[in-house]
């Protein structure tokens, strides 16, 4: 994909301070609310919160955006106990037209003025689970590939509703979808690990991870991630 516009207008910007328990568990993935405006740091967005620092935010993860498309998708899988829509996965910002094919890791992305990097994929948890109502939702996500994606900020700002989306610079050869496939393969890749690893900013815990894996020849064990403590 050539540089330029690749969306004229978000769908919607989300955010929010409150978190809940899910299953004893703390989580802020049913807590965002509709903002005209996201004020944009470095490691976070003013008055954003995580319930799980270790697992959500940090650098790498300061935004999490997800297409709106995918809400009907996992509604025609009949994923969802209930209807939801956006801001459903904890999102920050919504578009519609462009997905994880259109996104590569390390692209260089311009939201208003800020400048952000695509670092890496969502991984499902089951609390994704709990939130619809379904106990395979996570699984679906890791399957399917329709996940959303996270960025660092390389240039704070704002974001505000009416702001489009702008590929600046393509940093790699794999987009969003592939470094999904390439993560959650059930065979072990070591060719694949090495070149998702190498792509220029992936975030430092999935380098980690696929580092690991080369030096142990092992891939993790993905249960209770996907399933919760109950899982068997």
């Amino acid at each position: 994909m050539s540089k330029g516009v690749l969306v004229n207008r978000l769908s919607g910007l989300y955010l929010g301070s409150g978190t809940c328990l899910e299953s004893g568990i703390p989580s802020g993935i049913d807590q965002k609310v509709a903002a005209t405006e996201l004020d944009v740091r470095i490691e976070t967005v003013l008055g954003d919160a995580q319930a799980d620092p270790r697992h959500h935010g940090g650098p790498d993860r300061v935004l999490h955006h997800f297409p709106r498309e995918h809400y009907g998708q996992y509604r025609r899988w009949d994923m969802m106990a209930q209807f939801k829509d956006a801001p459903a996965m904890g999102e920050n910002i919504s578009t519609v037209g462009l997905d994880e094919n259109q996104v590569y890791i390390g692209d260089i992305i311009a939201i208003g003025d800020v400048e952000l990097q695509v670092t890496q994929p969502r991984s499902p948890c089951f609390k994704l689970n709990h939130q619809f109502g379904h106990k395979e939702f996570a699984y679906a996500m890791q399957t399917s590939g329709l996940c959303g994606w996270f960025y660092r900020v390389l240039k704070p700002g704002h974001i505000f509703h009416d702001n489009g989306v702008s590929l600046i610079e393509r940093r790699s050869d794999i987009s969003v979808r592939e470094a999904m496939a390439i993560y959650f393969a059930s065979e072990f890749d070591a060719s694949a690990y090495d070149r998702l690893a190498s792509c220029e900013g992936l975030a430092s815990s999935w380098v980690n991870s696929l580092q690991r894996r080369l030096a142990t020849q092992k891939m993790e064990d993905w249960q209770m991630r996907l399933f919760g403590p109950q899982a068997d």
